[in-house]
């Protein structure tokens, strides 16, 4: 089964476009679970997934959060997948990239080794960073597009003959999709600029799209904007509004409920 076959499969499953961000960190987790649990971040993972797998399409994992642990990071990163059930999207996002050797290791790392679905990926250095991602056939890679952090006007609005740079990349990941699956992460936080990826994407092209929740995200014009005429190929991630909630499952059930409601 490919990376479309099998969102398509868990969105219709689940009745879902909603992942979750398994960002974990200490000075937000439960402080009891350092004191009564001997692997106290697995743990808070574990309770996670299992609350809300049945409510999710993907779950995404800010490399970030991990990494900083070190040696026992990238073991609960391995630990956290295994528990992930397999019908569910995973993605890795650590907006990966280098010339096409490196490129080709961080590739192979994340797709074989760590074996996720799906990755995030910097487009600034060109085809020859993109292509051993897209060698994987079954996976899938979402480039950097519009991205929802308020500072992303300093590049990706720049204007050039051909358009905003963030139109410019649009146009490269609608070019090389045709060589691999590839989708484009866009923020919710900019829903004209969503509306005008889409377009330009057209109906096939996955997108994952930060900035609901924490980052004040609008559910109602992300959906119109963000979905294609099915209502589907948009994965719409929320992390920190969920997982450290009061109720991470009533959390994640009242915003699946919600986006269902404008698809």
């Amino acid at each position: 089964m490919n990376f479309m076959e099998k969102l398509l499969k868990i969105v219709d499953r689940n009745n879902s476009l909603l992942c979750v961000g398994l960002d974990i960190d200490k000075e937000k987790i439960p402080s009891f679970l350092f004191k009564e649990s001997k692997n106290p971040y697995l743990d808070f993972n574990k309770k996670i997934i299992d609350s809300t797998k049945d409510i999710v399409c993907t779950y995404k994992l800010n490399m970030a959060f991990y990494e900083v642990l070190g040696i026992n990071g990238y073991k609960l990163l391995e630990q956290t997948i295994k528990h992930i059930p397999k019908e569910i999207i995973i993605i890795l996002d650590g907006k990966r990239n280098d010339i096409g050797n490196t490129a080709k290791k961080y590739a192979q790392s994340l797709f074989e080794i760590l074996n996720c679905d799906a990755v995030t990926i910097n487009p600034y250095l060109g085809f020859d960073g993109i292509k051993p991602f897209l060698e994987y056939r079954d996976k899938c890679s979402f480039i950097l597009c519009r991205t929802s952090n308020p500072s992303a006007i300093d590049f990706q609005d720049l204007k050039t003959p051909d358009g905003n740079l963030f139109e410019i990349v649009g146009n490269k990941i609608k070019e090389w999709s045709k060589v691999g699956c590839i989708g484009a992460v866009v923020g919710a936080t900019y829903h004209e600029e969503l509306k005008m990826i889409r377009r330009l994407l057209g109906d096939e092209i996955p997108l994952l799209i930060p900035g609901i929740g924490t980052q004040g995200g609008d559910v109602e014009k992300t959906i119109k904007n963000g979905t294609n005429k099915k209502g589907t190929n948009a994965i719409i991630n929320s992390s920190r509004g969920i997982i450290y909630s009061k109720n991470p499952r009533e959390s994640a059930i009242k915003l699946r409920d919600e986006i269902n409601k404008y698809r």
